[in-house]
């Protein structure tokens, strides 16, 4: 996908595993390739599109490849929002220079003890919007939209649900399924407030992917 024409983009990580947990991990391990993997994750807000996606540690190595691929695809400026994380800020500098205008969502949680027995996140008591640089339209300085998608890789991939015995033995197998995900969610599922699928709505194509199609493009 390129000369994508988005005007806003919001971007999030979301968190698995590979072979083992993190705090499983020994010195024969090698770093990289078991333990914590995270998914950075791009969506358009209007026609739900994920332009694209990359799965690696939650560091500024892999923000700097995940923005510099989405900068790539995109055909002219847009507005761009994440979380709170700093690691972006480096990376969007790097990726975008001037060329954007972009806002962080930062959100404070209630004080609450962490402990066994705890299967919820701790509620959101307030947020507050940062203009980091450009000149954002703060109105649209949000997460709301890619935290959804979150929630839809989770019900589509079973090795992101929380608190189950699922998990991928290998990082190339993680890379395969989130792959596999997006190019069904992209082109072949029709979302349900658009009734077409992103990439339609996106004009990536101007029609319906058959589930069939995918599979023998994947076997190629």
């Amino acid at each position: 996908m390129r000369g994508l024409n988005c005007k806003r983009i919001q971007v999030d990580e979301i968190w698995s595993y590979v072979q083992k947990k993190q705090r499983r991990i020994t010195p024969a391990d090698d770093p990289r390739r078991v333990g914590d993997q995270w998914t950075f994750v791009a969506i358009d807000p209007a026609t739900k599109l994920v332009p694209t996606y990359r799965v690696g540690k939650r560091d500024g190595a892999t923000a700097v490849e995940f923005l510099n691929d989405l900068s790539g695809r995109l055909a002219n400026r847009v507005q761009l929002s994440s979380d709170g994380l700093t690691t972006y800020i480096d990376a969007v500098e790097q990726a975008f220079g001037a060329d954007v205008d972009y806002g962080q969502i930062v959100k404070f949680y209630e004080a609450e003890p962490i402990g066994p027995g705890r299967y919820s996140p701790p509620q959101v008591v307030r947020t507050e919007r940062a203009v980091i640089a450009g000149d954002p339209n703060q109105k649209h300085i949000s997460t709301s939209m890619i935290e959804r998608q979150n929630l839809t890789m989770r019900m589509g991939m079973r090795r992101f649900t929380r608190l189950t015995n699922a998990f991928s033995k290998k990082v190339e197998n993680l890379r395969a399924a989130v792959a596999l995900h997006f190019a069904h969610y992209n082109f072949v599922r029709i979302h349900r407030t658009l009734r077409v699928t992103p990439a339609m709505a996106g004009g990536v194509t101007d029609r319906l992917w058959s589930l069939g199609e995918l599979v023998e493009l994947t076997s190629n």
